[in-house]
C-alpha cells in the first residue's frame, strides 16, 4: 500500500522500520529539525535519520499550508498513519488517502486521550492498559476505534517497560488494521464512556510530596521514569538545598502512618536508606546527586554522612 506516514519520535521510528520492511511505498512527515536539550546543537527526528539512510521521500512541515497540502496530495496515498507525530493534523490533510488517516494510542480509549497515556496509567495504578487504532477526527484522539487491545501492567512495570510491552503490541494493531482497511472489512467503533485526558508532564510534576502515601510516590516514580523522574531536596552542611534524582527504590510499608514524613527514619547497611511518607516507608538504593554521576545509596550515606533524622523536603 502507499502509506502515508506522520512521525517523529524514536517509537515513531519502530513503526517506519517495520512498513519499511513489509514492502509498503512511503512518504514522511515529520517535525522539523530542533535545538538540543542544552541548546548546543541541532537535531533531527529519529524518523528524519531514517527516511535519509533508507532515501524515503519526506518533508518536515511547519504548518499546512497549501504547497504542503499539494505535495501530499499528489503523493495520493492509500491511508495515513500517525504514531507520535506531535503536532495536530488538519481535516485537509487527514482526509486525503482512500482509507484516510488513523493514529496508533497507548491507551484503550477514551481513557487518556493525549500525549503520556502510559505514564498516566501507571500513576493511577491502572490494572492495564493497551494500544487502540482510531481515525483521525478534529478533536483530541476522540476519533472511532478501528482495532484495540489490552495488556496487565504488573506492579514492576514503569514506563519503560511498560512501552517495552506496549510496542510490538502496536505493530500488529498496525497490521490488522491494515488488513481490514484493504480488504474492507473495518467495523467502526465510536468511543464510548466518559474520557480521562494524559497532557505533558514539566520537570516540577517529578518532586516527590512526602505527604502522600508510599504507594502513591512509588507509582509517581513508576510513571516519570524516563522523564522527568522523581526528586527531592535536601540541605547539606547548613548550606543551600541540593536536589537528590531517586533512581531505585521500593516500598518496605504500605499502611504505617507517620507524622515526620519526608525524615530518614532507618540506615539499611550496604543498601541505602528509609524515608517516612505519611503512609508507608520506602527504601531508596540508587540515586543521582545534583550535578554529580549516578550511584548507589550505600555510598551517599557515607559520603553525606547521612543519619537517622535527616529531612528531606
Amino acid at each position: 500500500m502507499k502509506v502515508l506516514f506522520f512521525g517523529t519520535a524514536s517509537i515513531s521510528k519502530l513503526y517506519l522500520e517495520h512498513l519499511y520492511s513489509s514492502g509498503h511505498e512511503l512518504f514522511i512527515v515529520t517535525m522539523p529539525d530542533k535545538p538540543a536539550l542544552r541548546g548546543q546543537c541541532i537535531v533531527s527526528p529519529a524518523v528524519k535519520i531514517f527516511a535519509i539512510e533508507k532515501s524515503i521521500k519526506f518533508i518536515q512541515p511547519l504548518k499546512f499550508a497549501q504547497d504542503v497540502h499539494e505535495t501530499i496530495k499528489n503523493f495520493n496515498a492509500d491511508v495515513g498513519i500517525a504514531v507520535s507525530y506531535g503536532k495536530l493534523i488538519p481535516r485537509n490533510i487527514f482526509d486525503l488517502p482512500k482509507y484516510r488517516t488513523f493514529n496508533i494510542h497507548f491507551s484503550l480509549l477514551p481513557k487518556y486521550r493525549g500525549a503520556a497515556p502510559v505514564q498516566y496509567a501507571l500513576l493511577n495504578d491502572e490494572p492495564k492498559t493497551g494500544v487502540t487504532s482510531f481515525y483521525i477526527e478534529d478533536g483530541l484522539d476522540t476519533g472511532n476505534i478501528l482495532t484495540q487491545r489490552s495488556v496487565g501492567i504488573e506492579k514492576k512495570d514503569n514506563a519503560q517497560t511498560l512501552f517495552n510491552k506496549l510496542v510490538p503490541i502496536g505493530v500488529e494493531v498496525m497490521d490488522q488494521t491494515l488488513s481490514l482497511l484493504k480488504s474492507e472489512k473495518i467495523v467502526i467503533i465510536p468511543q464510548k464512556g466518559e474520557p480521562t485526558f494524559a497532557p505533558t508532564f514539566k520537570k516540577e510534576d517529578g518532586l516527590i510530596d512526602w505527604s502522600k502515601s508510599a504507594k502513591q510516590i512509588y507509582n509517581q516514580f513508576r510513571g516519570l521514569y524516563l522523564w522527568p523522574g522523581v526528586y527531592s531536596t535536601f540541605i547539606e552542611n547548613c548550606a543551600k538545598s541540593k536536589r537528590v534524582k531517586f533512581l531505585d527504590f521500593e516500598i518496605l510499608d504500605e499502611e504505617s502512618k507517620n507524622s515526620n514524613y519526608g525524615t530518614v527514619v532507618s540506615i539499611e547497611k550496604n543498601v541505602g536508606f528509609t524515608i517516612a511518607c505519611a503512609v508507608g516507608k520506602i527504601l531508596v538504593t540508587r540515586l543521582q546527586p545534583e550535578n554529580k554521576p549516578i550511584m548507589s545509596a550505600w555510598p551517599f550515606v557515607l559520603g553525606r554522612n547521612l543519619k537517622v533524622g535527616k529531612t528531606f523536603k
